[in-house]
């Protein structure tokens, strides 16, 4: 792979963040470049058989999810963890089928968990992290809370690396693409703390019965400013460095996994970025992890060779994210006065009310849980726990 290398890093306290990297060739002959990144495709296979790919699901179409399963590098392990009907109309069940036909087909390792499993909520109970569970003592509904099962499953069988992916994509080869960019973000890296987050290079739209490739999503636009203006003003050099700041696609090393805080729902992303300038930024009073802060968090921002179509979920969804995103930077240690009022005006504008915006409920590390514990807890009792194992002939 042809990656640009970047033209500019910020750094914020341990934290760098890498100027927006375009991908120049999926495949590349190997010729130098100063202005480029040449990365064999040995080097990003030795990634990828360290990685898992964690897809949350709730009610997508079966068909999407089953190209974005089959785009999926055989090298990696997939995770799957649904939150989708189990009622009349089991939509579980026919994910499970599908995989297990898919499987059948490419003997590659998949785990299928269904995120609402009375044994999931029991293993989280048990391991004293409760923070995701609701009063029935089942995991919560949540984006956020698929994912931090999906991690769990990932840490349990050994992998380096984890990363997300939207089940609702249209295109399944952008999908490959992704995992790819993810894998070689972490070729370059050199903190074992390090996040890949992709910036679709496209992001196409039906305006007037054409498709219009528009280059920036709504919520993205808000996040990425707020984001850019909390960094800004505790710096005192403006920026715009920050163009991920809703990627829901991205990836991160297991030891970055370990130590992240997150947010519940769509809020996840945004946080990310909150929460690393909070505790590893400039202003950080203590750090809790110092070979994190000595060895430095390095994030990587990539924009996609693929256009990313995905299925529209409302003017609902769209508001909800805006004001999850909102929130997360509303309430970080680092938002001063000013970046409260010009949050606060966004808000008035976009969602017809001009009042704080509420608190978000923080959960805390999951580098406490034992993985391997939580995972033979789930094993032989859970009724939903699948998983189909690697065939190497």
């Amino acid at each position: 792979m042809l990656i640009e290398l970047p033209r500019q890093t910020e750094v914020f306290g341990s934290v760098k963040i890498h100027e927006l990297q375009r991908i120049l060739k999926l495949d590349s002959g190997g010729f130098k470049n100063p202005r480029a990144k040449d990365i064999p495709f040995d080097e990003l296979k030795d990634v990828l058989n360290r990685f898992a790919v964690v897809i949350p699901v709730k009610d997508e179409k079966i068909h999407l999810l089953d190209g974005v399963l089959r785009a999926i590098p055989f090298n990696c392990t997939i995770i799957v963890v649904s939150n989708s009907e189990r009622g009349e109309h089991d939509l579980y069940k026919m994910e499970k089928d599908m995989i297990t036909k898919l499987h059948e087909l490419t003997q590659q390792e998949v785990l299928l968990v269904h995120q609402k499993d009375p044994e999931v909520g029991f293993a989280f109970y048990e391991a004293g992290y409760d923070y995701l569970l609701d009063k029935d003592d089942l995991v919560r509904d949540g984006k956020a809370e698929g994912m931090i099962i999906g991690m769990l499953l990932a840490k349990s069988v050994g992998k380096d690396f984890i990363g997300f992916a939207d089940a609702d994509n249209y295109i399944p080869g952008s999908v490959r693409e992704y995992v790819l960019d993810y894998a070689a973000g972490f070729c370059m890296s050199e903190s074992p703390y390090s996040m890949v987050r992709l910036h679709w290079r496209y992001k196409p739209k039906v305006v007037e019965e054409r498709l219009y490739f528009k280059k920036w999503g709504r919520v993205s636009e808000v996040t990425n400013k707020y984001l850019n203006l909390l960094l800004s003003t505790n710096s005192g050099f403006e920026t715009g460095v920050v163009v991920t700041g809703n990627a829901g696609e991205h990836a991160m090393t297991t030891k970055l996994a370990d130590i992240m805080r997150y947010s519940p729902g769509y809020s996840i992303e945004p946080y990310q970025f909150v929460y690393l300038f909070d505790e590893f930024g400039l202003k950080a009073e203590k750090m809790a992890y110092p070979d994190a802060a000595n060895a430095g968090i390095e994030i990587f921002q990539i924009e996609t060779l693929n256009p990313h179509l995905h299925e529209e979920k409302g003017e609902k969804h769209i508001k909800d994210m805006l004001l999850g995103s909102v929130c997360t930077i509303y309430n970080s240690k680092l938002c001063n006065d000013y970046v409260r009022s010009k949050a606060l005006e966004e808000l008035g504008d976009i969602l017809d009310t001009w009042e704080k915006p509420p608190e978000v409920t923080i959960m805390p590390p999951i580098g406490g849980i034992d993985a391997d514990r939580f995972m033979d807890m789930l094993e032989g009792k859970s009724e939903t726990l699948v998983r189909y194992k690697e065939t190497r002939r």
